[in-house]
């Protein structure tokens, strides 16, 4: 190979200058991302979930989506792979709220009736998909289906907590709605569970618009601002214990915040969802050369978490949602 010329070099050297101080300002925490559910948009959310699986961090999850339910419109709770999780454990984090509804009613009038919310319950697989990547349909990959074909000029945000079992299935039986869903899926163990439903997607659909997070959700419980109530054990005994029937269950089901698929979650919340690689309390992501709309964790090291690729995009908010979900918490105080 020819030796680069000089001017390459300063223009090499420049970049790299400057994107370093692009990446500094990307790990330091300024004004909240504009745009999201919190400035009044309202995504429509549909929730594939291993929840009562093997880690309890899905209903940690379940509960700080349920705080913010007044400002999304919540389409759809579906039980999905891998393990144990049935759709009996959306109705255990449902019962919690049911007693703490009038309380929450009285801060927002938008916060769903419990029935509403057992309505949206539905049981997905209850085994990884085979070799193909899909099989055959179920209650959870229907709703998928029949949501993202309502006549709404919105899409469908899909959160996937667990494997993409569900989403393949829907999208294998209905291909017209790979342009009206979005997915947030949260990848690394969860993908290794159901490989051939996610390499199915990845391989068949890449015209699909999808954030597969990998690393980055990892800044939900690591790193970030952990000074006094903002560590993950005292901010759950200072915030959610004590704190209604919802905040009870949370930290009976685990004492210190883990909620590694709240991510998903947080970047509707606070940043333009049309825009990945933009702030988020859910991180920034990469495009990459799968299809138009796929993005996954940034590969530079600077925000990177330890070991976890981009995490720093989501713990550099650490302070500014975990203080939003602290007031929202109270509200199901007496």
């Amino acid at each position: 190979m020819s030796p680069r010329p000089p001017s390459f070099c300063l223009l090499a050297a420049a970049a790299l200058t400057l994107s370093s101080g692009m990446f500094c300002r990307a790990c330091a925490a300024g004004p909240d991302p504009a745009g999201g559910a919190l400035s009044g948009e309202r995504p429509r959310v549909l929730v594939s979930s291993d929840i009562g699986g093997s880690d309890p961090d899905d209903f940690q999850s379940a509960v700080h989506l349920l705080f913010y339910a007044d400002v999304l419109d919540l389409e759809g709770l579906v039980s999905s792979p891998p393990d144990k999780g049935r759709a009996a454990h959306w109705h255990e984090v449902i019962a919690a709220y049911a007693e703490d509804y009038p309380r929450l009613r009285r801060h927002g009038p938008r916060y769903p009736a419990p029935d509403a919310l057992r309505a949206l319950v539905r049981q997905g697989a209850a085994d990884p998909a085979p070799p193909e990547g899909f099989s055959a349909p179920t209650d959870g990959s229907r709703l998928i289906v029949e949501r993202a074909r309502a006549k709404d000029p919105r899409p469908l945000w899909v959160l996937v907590w667990g494997s993409i079992t569900d989403v393949a299935q829907a999208v294998h039986d209905a291909p017209d709605i790979v342009d009206r869903i979005r997915v947030y899926a949260i990848g690394s163990w969860n993908t290794g569970q159901d490989r051939a439903a996610r390499d199915y997607l990845f391989e068949r659909h890449p015209g699909l618009w999808w954030i597969e997070a990998d690393g980055t959700f990892r800044g939900m419980y690591v790193g970030g601002d952990q000074a006094g109530d903002l560590e993950n054990r005292a901010f759950l005994d200072a915030h959610a214990r004590g704190h209604g029937a919802l905040g009870e269950f949370l930290v009976g089901k685990m004492a210190h915040i883990k909620m590694g698929d709240t991510p998903s979650l947080l970047y509707l919340l606070a940043g333009n969802p049309d825009d990945p690689a933009g702030a988020h309390w859910g991180g920034s992501f990469t495009a990459t050369e799968n299809g138009p709309h796929y993005w996954t964790d940034s590969p530079d090291p600077a925000l990177a978490e330890g070991r976890y690729p981009g995490a720093k995009t989501v713990n550099r908010w650490r302070a500014a949602f975990l203080r939003d979900w602290a007031a929202r918490m109270d509200r199901a105080l007496d």
